[in-house]
């Protein structure tokens, strides 16, 4: 986190001949160099580049008067068009670095070489758990081992100079809908890892595992289990007081699925904790209650996984208000003090500064506009909830949006400004509990009515909406806790961020490029196309005193594959690639193939409307999460208007409810939908169809 110090600490080593000796050999990372990592700016060891996830390079020869003659070095094409989100390592030269369906690769980071590639080979059908795509965030690495968490819930930890299996242990219950995208953490010997699926009704928790062998060292639950059982934690106990009714049944939620950081002197890791399951808390916890600790920060030993401390962003969580968001540790003065921080700016629109040895609130502010709170109070750090935002008695149009106004796009901070660069996005949805509610093992379960929260069936609307999305690359005071600057863009979902030492900050698009900006006032210095958008965040690096910018680039994701309509042009059904530059590079992006396609060829539109109502509601209960509203594809899974299964009756109910193409990861949906909704489905994707090929779509 300060770069001096940790160069005082490796003199005073070295003077008294103390010094570890570095493990040989491919990722030779152990605890030294990690905790030391500002004294190899040049690597990129762990997924933030230190353990403090502030995600800034101290490289320089990068900056703001040289950055115009950056140039592509090489591009490596991932065999892909899913969504790419992980942050690339490099370290002493070679580059790992994952992709959809948790595939790993190690590339020469100089030249972008292959040099072996892993697929773990998660069951295609195991997709339908993903919310959001088949990601992957990335992996870590730890003498002389390349770990990786998979779609279907393991932990494989890979020999680094060869990609050969090592150990791999399955980390959930299979039974359950369970996922992990996020990127581990290896923290004293110990890989960290959570999950995903509070959406689908499972119980989240972050577990540790042995680096060496794979062996479960602890385990800490997020939200606690049936109260006739034993408790597994003391404060699990005290935690199953602030919740109601029989959450456990539907899961409770609370996965760790991303964001994770550490600080060695306090010996902490710090966890993001995500939304209930279901989301709506009438239906959880129906007497209401803090929940925790989900949408929580919670401290804790990593030795042991002891509960230390915890800070909840939105007590009783209702509205897919994750706390998942990128946390970063920094000392920052406020009020003439140095205070040891963490900050967030998750889901709800507000931007955190805690105490991160207590957990005590320094203050907080909404950097997008927010109607589901008026506030924080500044005394209790509990929100100030506007009345109705619960959706309780009706409808209620809340910002933000369940996509949030940040979401896991990594932000970044620049001790040399001083300044926090977000993500950010100001969306609208409207809420309204599902009437009636089912629970769908293993399936998409919110407790919300998604249909009323869709798009509108024409056209025109649509478009009028259009100008509400809202994006912007913020840049902000965290002490002042005020915008110094911002760059608005024209669509949601643009990637995360990087800042260098070089005065500059980068961020991949959704509308397909890699964007240079100064640092101190956001204006914009150069840019290069990435011919797809680009959703996660950039690295710098060094490799024989020449320094590179590399990003990985492939559009997808939750608004990637849901918001289809929404999505830019120019991102539709692009190759995934490793990007990176450095000054002077000449290479060349192929052409693209940018033939539209030729007009849908549906059958002719039979049903009535009563079913076509129908299958609009099965639709946006089960099949928009993958195939977009309004079945509108965005290029990342096949869109269902070009579909040939939807010719016959037969066809279609062999994908959907037989699951004949879950090799390709589409599986039947048997267990939720009946033959009639199946072919009401069929029969809306029809007139939908019809609608496109007549101009209308």
């Amino acid at each position: 986190m300060r770069i001096l110090p940790a160069l005082l600490v490796a003199a005073t080593l070295i003077a008294c001949g103390k010094q570890e000796e570095r493990p040989a050999g491919a990722a030779a990372v152990d605890e030294a160099r990690l905790v030391n990592a500002d004294l190899e700016p040049g690597n990129w060891m762990s997924t933030g580049r230190t353990y403090s996830e502030q995600r800034y390079s101290p490289l320089d020869k990068i900056h703001t008067a040289t950055v115009p003659k950056l140039g592509l070095a090489w591009y490596h094409d991932l065999d892909t068009t899913r969504g790419i989100e992980a942050t690339a390592i490099v370290v002493d030269g070679v580059m790992y670095t994952t992709g959809a369906w948790s595939v790993v690769y190690a590339l020469h980071a100089s030249t972008g070489k292959l040099l072996w590639t892993y697929d773990p080979e998660v069951p295609k059908e195991w997709g339908v758990h993903a919310c959001c795509d088949v990601v992957n965030r990335g992996a870590a690495v730890w003498k002389g081992k390349v770990f990786v968490g998979t779609l279907d819930g393991r932990l494989v930890a890979l020999d680094a100079g060869t990609g050969k299996p090592v150990w791999d242990v399955s980390t959930i219950d299979k039974t359950k809908p369970y996922t992990i995208t996020g990127a581990p953490r290896v923290v004293k010997g110990k890989v960290i890892i959570g999950n995903a699926g509070a959406d689908y009704g499972v119980r989240g928790y972050v577990s540790a595992y042995e680096a060496d062998t794979g062996a479960l060292a602890w385990r800490f639950y997020t939200v606690p289990g049936h109260p006739a059982d034993v408790f597994d934690t003391d404060i699990l106990k005290e935690a199953a007081q602030t919740w109601d009714g029989e959450w456990w049944t539907m899961g409770g939620g609370g996965t760790v699925y991303d964001s994770m950081a550490y600080d060695p002197e306090l010996n902490l890791l710090y966890v993001g904790v995500g939304n209930g399951s279901p989301w709506n808390q009438q239906i959880r916890s129906p007497a209401g209650g803090d929940n925790l600790f989900l949408a929580s920060i919670v401290a804790l030993n990593p030795d042991t996984g002891a509960y230390v401390w915890h800070y909840q962003t939105v007590p009783g969580e209702t509205w897919d208000y994750t706390a998942t968001q990128h946390m970063i540790l920094a000392d920052l003065t406020i009020d003439g003090q140095v205070r040891k921080v963490i900050m967030q700016a998750p889901k709800n629109g507000f931007f955190y500064v805690l105490d991160r040895a207590t957990g005590a609130f320094i203050s907080a502010k909404n950097f997008v506009p927010v109607t589901w709170a008026k506030g924080i109070d500044p005394n209790t750090g509990r929100p100030i909830e506007a009345e109705g935002a619960r959706y309780k008695l009706k409808p209620a149009l809340v910002s933000p949006s369940p996509l949030g106004a940040h979401n896991w796009q990594p932000m970044a901070y620049s001790p040399k400004t001083g300044l926090v660069y977000i993500p950010a996005m100001e969306l609208a949805s409207l809420y309204k509990t599902a009437d009636p509610f089912d629970m769908y093992p293993g399936r998409y379960n919110t407790g919300t009515d998604m249909v009323i929260a869709s798009l509108p069936d024409d056209e025109a609307q649509r478009k009028a909406l259009k100008p509400l999305l809202k994006a912007r690359l913020a840049a902000w005071d965290p002490v002042t806790q005020k915008e110094v600057w911002s760059v608005a863009y024209d669509s949601p979902w643009n990637g995360g961020l990087l800042a260098t030492a070089g005065g500059l900050v980068f961020q991949g698009t959704a509308d397909g490029r890699l964007v240079a900006y100064k640092a101190d006032n956001g204006s914009k210095l150069w840019e290069a196309p990435a011919q797809t958008g680009v959703m996660a965040a950039p690295i710098a690096y060094e490799v024989n005193g020449e320094q590179y910018v590399s990003v990985m680039a492939g559009w997808g994701g939750a608004f990637g594959i849901g918001a289809g309509y929404f999505a830019p042009e120019s991102t539709r059904f692009r190759k995934a690639r490793v990007l990176t530059f450095k000054l002077g590079g000449t290479a060349k992006l192929p052409p693209l193939n940018t033939t539209p396609p030729p007009p849908p060829d549906p059958p002719p539109q039979t049903a009535t409307e009563e079913t076509l109502a129908h299958g609009r509601a099965v639709f946006h209960r089960f099949c928009h999460v993958c195939h977009g509203d309004k079945a509108i594809g965005s290029g990342v899974v096949p869109d269902l208007r070009w579909s040939a299964s939807m010719k016959t009756r037969e066809a279609w109910h062999a994908v959907v409810i037989d699951g004949t193409l879950k090799e390709n990861g589409m599986a039947g949906f048997s267990q939720q939908i009946s033959g009639d909704d199946a072919e009401a489905i069929r029969a809306y994707v029809i007139r939908r169809a019809h609608q496109t090929k007549d101009g209308k779509g």
